[in-house]
């Protein structure tokens, strides 16, 4: 594998950081002693790691289709340069399978794209990760989790696969809990990730790559700044209007992100609606946008709701409409709607986020 050493290389515009330098080192293959080199040089994450032997690697590197030595970016915040290979001695170290590489560096491509703002989501004292959500046939290809426990307990790839793209940021990006990463409690995600696939098949509506821009039938991502899940719940709405305003007005309370700064602060919300409860939904809004608008006008809360200082807070920075109201986020548009999850009903799931930063999708 590549030596775990920092190479510094400084110039006239500044200094980047070579994390995993190109020099390399013979690990043992026994897991054990890997362990222990792991946990001594720092670049572990606390969970068992592969040996990233040669011929690990090599097989992970051939199934990418590309050179080793192509610089997909550099990570920050110590803007690390993320060849393919290292990559793919991320990805073997997570256990990831060689067939998603391509996923891999398709989600490192569009977490570092401007927009994303990587850098803040990286260094924050929120506990913001970004979250990866798959569609296309690459979800079944490499059996992602779509259905009854897609975000955390059933047995997929999914698992490694955002495992490898935490590695990543610790090990790429140089991203250090308590020195340049200032989260202040972190969380699960940090170390296991979060890629999901969208249950396209049960969706009334089209994937939500296809809304953002993406060709049908393609495989494609979209990352997604994720603060953690909110489970909501519901067992008396019986028509689609009432589900959904539950869901709209479950989504506001006055301690999230998206409240804080400016009408364009940034914060975007992820909403995983389950198949029954979309089903129901799309009975009542079988347009994707009618249902973005009516929930944008659910989650909102009136500027009551807040302290005088805090009042006076959203009036300076433009958050407060005609009416006193002040709205989640900028726009409808800003509100993500994606199908998945099991069949049991009774529940949708709400992905805060951070702001600046808005989800990016990319074909692969």
């Amino acid at each position: 594998m590549s030596d775990i050493a920092a190479r510094v290389d400084c110039g006239p515009e500044g200094c980047t950081i070579d994390w995993l330098a190109s020099n390399r080192i013979e690990v043992d293959a026994d897991p054990a002693q890997f362990q222990a080199l792991a946990a001594a040089a720092g670049f572990g994450d606390g969970l068992p790691l592969i040996p990233p032997t040669e011929a690990r690697v090599r097989e992970y590197v051939v199934m990418s289709g590309r050179f080793p030595d192509e610089v997909i970016g550099v990570v920050p915040p110590i803007n690390g340069r993320a060849t393919v290979e290292k990559i793919a001695i991320n990805a073997v170290m997570a256990g990831a399978p060689p067939e998603s590489m391509g996923l891999l560096i398709a989600s490192l491509e569009a977490m570092l794209d401007e927009q994303f703002n990587l850098f803040a989501l990286n260094t924050t004292t929120c506990c913001v990760v970004p979250g990866v959500f798959v569609n296309g046939p690459i979800r079944n290809e490499l059996g992602l989790a779509m259905g009854a426990g897609c975000f955390g307990g059933d047995v997929t790839a999914a698992v490694s696969i955002g495992r490898a793209t935490r590695l990543m940021m610790r090990n790429l990006g140089g991203q250090r809990s308590g020195v340049n990463s200032k989260s202040v409690f972190g969380q699960p995600g940090r170390v296991s990730g979060i890629v999901v696939g969208e249950w396209e098949e049960r969706s009334p509506w089209a994937p939500l790559s296809e809304r953002r821009g993406a060709a049908v039938g393609r495989n494609a991502l979209t990352v997604h700044g994720v603060t953690g899940t909110i489970d909501i719940a519901d067992i008396v709405a019986q028509d689609g209007a009432t589900l959904l305003e539950i869901i709209g007005k479950s989504l506001a309370f006055p301690g999230t992100n998206a409240f804080i700064g400016g009408g364009h602060h940034g914060a975007e919300i992820v909403v995983a609606i389950a198949p029954p409860w979309a089903d129901l939904i799309a009975t009542v809004y079988p347009n994707i946008e009618d249902l973005q608008h009516r929930l944008y006008d659910h989650a909102a809360l009136p500027l009551s709701w807040w302290p005088l200082a805090h009042q006076e807070e959203l009036a300076r920075n433009g958050r407060v409409d005609a009416n006193g109201i002040v709205h989640l986020v900028e726009s409808p548009a800003h509100l993500l709607v994606l199908v998945n999850g099991g069949l049991g009903n009774l529940h949708a799931l709400a992905m805060h986020s951070f702001g600046p930063t808005r989800a990016v999708t990319k074909e692969f």
